[in-house]
């Protein structure tokens, strides 16, 4: 059984729903949800003419190898409705694997760790809710630190929905 961190999110339709559906369908087809965050909302990261974001991060147990798990999310965002149309554009839900354990996996379709997470103050603040000491094996530095050091001044707002 691996360790792995997700970042989930989307922009378009009932996006709680959404984020609901897929904690749902990773539970049933890619791995046990063992940890959840909070639900953040951001303004769209990188192109900014679109509707705001809800995101979180999970963490599950699974498995499934880094192909075989790639796979099963993108079925997922399939299935949720996700239309690859524009980089960076709005979509109904976004899968990324953050972290798969402690492994560096670079391939033709996979690079793990996510090789923007640390940019990304969406992705690091619901991290490092549930993983703040987790190391990032190539920066060598805690969630709770690359958080601190993000240099991202897009605001992520904590939202008092639950699912």
């Amino acid at each position: 059984m691996f360790n792995v961190y997700l970042s989930i999110g989307g922009n378009l339709g009932d996006r709680l729903s959404n984020l609901k559906t897929c904690i749902e369908l990773i539970n049933a087809r890619a791995g046990q949800v063992k940890l959840r965050s909070s639900i953040y909302e951001t303004k769209a990261w990188g192109n900014e003419q679109q509707p705001d974001f809800l995101n979180m991060a999970l963490m599950i147990s699974t498995e499934c190898s880094p192909g075989a798990l790639l796979k099963q999310l993108q079925s997922i965002e399939k299935d949720l409705g996700r239309e690859r149309l524009t980089h960076w554009g709005a979509r109904t839900i976004d899968i990324d694997i953050l972290f798969y354990g402690d492994e560096v996996i670079k391939t033709e379709v996979l690079t793990v760790p996510h090789p923007l997470l640390q940019d990304r103050m969406f992705v690091l603040k619901p991290l490092k809710e549930i993983c703040p000491k987790f190391v990032h094996p190539i920066l060598k530095k805690s969630v709770e630190v690359i958080y601190r050091e993000c240099n991202d001044t897009l605001p992520v707002m904590k939202l008092n929905e639950s699912l």
